[in-house]
């Protein structure tokens, strides 16, 4: 017990001075959430590509004259994508403090385990020092009835046990502190490093707003002139159905190449199973084989056997009788033959797959929500699908008249194909629903998601506005299907 006291004291001394040191290097260390943000950034990059490749394309093919509202595209979209990142900041923000509140009950109550145990090695200490320093040699040599010497032994190997094990949960103790420590101090730098990104997105936001008020200011008349001007309407509506039909493309190639995919990994997984069944097959035979053979040398063995001792029972007497032939020995079960697997052909390796844009959304599943989808949007409904627009085309959407900032939602789970400014759309976001089914918002203040997120029916996408050129704050609405405009009246309820 001499050697348990001197274990107790150092660790009474460890926990004394734990916390007495900080870590220098945690400043230098990189959050988490910079890593994670780093590789998000890095997926994305895959899917921007793809898409500013549809974009060039639709610019380069146009040949409508230059739009007043292009001078706003570049302004319009630094707001969107400022306000996204103020919106995506809260959410860390929220979720960063939720998990730092957590992390610090949990050093609380460890803190008080510490403490309660503490104060049990303390009195431990106490008692061993009480106890005159008594130990296993002493008692041995004490001279003591033995079955009371046997007794005492035992119950000092109990209390050692008790000892070691309060020791192992204090030192187990003081690592988790350690570690909690350790994830508090990186909770804490992320919230700074959330809090700064806020401040400049902040300032960037104000700033650009500034910037697009007075781009305003000097373009509002010839913006009034453009909004009459038929022919833009008309050409607004190209362009729509030109990106509409790209995006389709792309999404039916990127669903023709997971089709061609998984049939490839099927018949791969079928032709591994077949073989190995061939193969299973082929070790059964043989071991079959085998094991009739090694039966035919016995069973020859026992006729031969059967042939002597006749014989020899025959014998003339005088005659030295034939020796018998030693019987085969049992069969031994060997291990199952496994016959060698065929190698597969060589193949040239597969170029690096294409980014996909996102979990596809399953076929039939927007049909099935036909005529209970929520509005996407708190608002007046102002201008109906087929209605007159002025002198040019009919509405190929809905327009609903809502104050900006007002949250746009998704009409029906799916995944986002496009998120970007668009000539005559302003800050404009594309769903599909699968099934060759699109939702289109336009006009918004913000983009709130990025190409690839996957959305759930009802979940915000966007924020109201009136950019791309457009005379009141509210939201564009349309619904396609085969790259075809179709009434959202019998869909959507509004």
């Amino acid at each position: 017990m001499k050697d348990a006291g001197s274990k107790l004291l150092c660790t009474l001394l460890a926990v004394a001075l734990s916390g007495a040191f900080a870590s220098d290097a945690w400043a230098q260390r990189q959050t988490e959430r910079s890593r994670q943000k780093a590789a998000a950034e890095k997926q994305r990059a895959g899917i921007q590509q793809q898409l500013a490749a549809i974009k060039r394309d639709i610019n380069q093919t146009e040949n409508a004259k230059e739009d007043a509202a292009d001078t706003l595209a570049e302004s319009e979209a630094a707001i969107s994508d400022a306000n996204r990142a103020l919106r995506d900041l809260a959410e860390e923000q929220d979720t960063t403090a939720t998990r730092l509140q957590a992390l610090a009950n949990q050093q609380a109550q460890l803190a008080q385990t510490i403490g309660a145990q503490q104060q049990q090695l303390a009195k431990l200490l106490r008692e061993h020092y009480v106890a005159g320093n008594e130990d296993r040699i002493k008692l041995l040599l004490s001279g003591d009835n033995p079955n009371r010497i046997s007794r005492d032994l035992q119950l000092m190997a109990y209390v050692s046990q008790a000892q070691a094990r309060l020791l192992d949960s204090v030192r187990n103790n003081l690592a988790q502190v350690e570690v909690n420590r350790d994830k508090v101090e990186n909770a804490q730098q992320e919230l700074e490093e959330i809090a700064q990104e806020q401040l400049d997105q902040k300032a960037m936001l104000e700033k650009e707003k500034a910037r697009r008020a007075a781009l305003l200011g000097t373009l509002s008349s010839k913006l009034a002139d453009q909004r009459k001007q038929a022919d833009r309407l008309k050409g607004d509506e190209e362009r729509m159905s030109g990106l509409v039909d790209r995006l389709a493309r792309l999404i039916r190639e990127q669903a023709e190449a997971e089709r061609k995919r998984q049939v490839a990994a099927a018949a791969a997984a079928a032709a591994k199973a077949k073989a190995k069944a061939e193969a299973d097959e082929k070790a059964r035979l043989l071991a079959q084989a085998r094991a009739k053979a090694a039966a035919d040398r016995r069973a020859e063995r026992e006729r031969e056997r059967e042939r002597i001792a006749r014989q020899n029972a025959n014998a003339k007497p005088g005659v030295k009788p034939e020796p018998l032939p030693a019987p085969l020995p049992a069969p031994v079960k060997e291990a199952p033959v496994v016959a060698e697997q065929p190698r597969p052909a060589p193949t040239r390796p597969e170029p690096a797959p294409e980014v996909a844009l996102g979990p596809a959304a399953p076929s039939g599943s927007f049909a099935s929500l036909k005529g209970r989808m929520s509005s996407p949007i708190n608002g007046s409904v102002v201008a109906r699908f087929g209605t007159r627009r002025g002198d040019g085309p009919n509405w190929k959407g809905t327009f609903f008249k809502a104050p900006e900032g007002t949250e746009v939602r998704a009409v029906a789970p799916g995944r986002v194909v496009h998120a970007d400014w668009m000539r005559g759309f302003g800050n404009l976001i594309i769903i599909d629903h699968g099934g060759e089914y699109l939702s289109i918002y336009g006009y918004n203040q913000a983009l709130l998601k990025r190409p690839g997120d996957t959305v759930r029916a009802g979940e915000a996408v966007a924020s109201a506005g009136n950019t791309g050129g457009n005379e009141e704050s509210g939201l564009y609405f349309e619904l396609r299907r085969n790259g075809k405009a179709f009434d959202p009246a019998g869909w959507v309820r509004f």
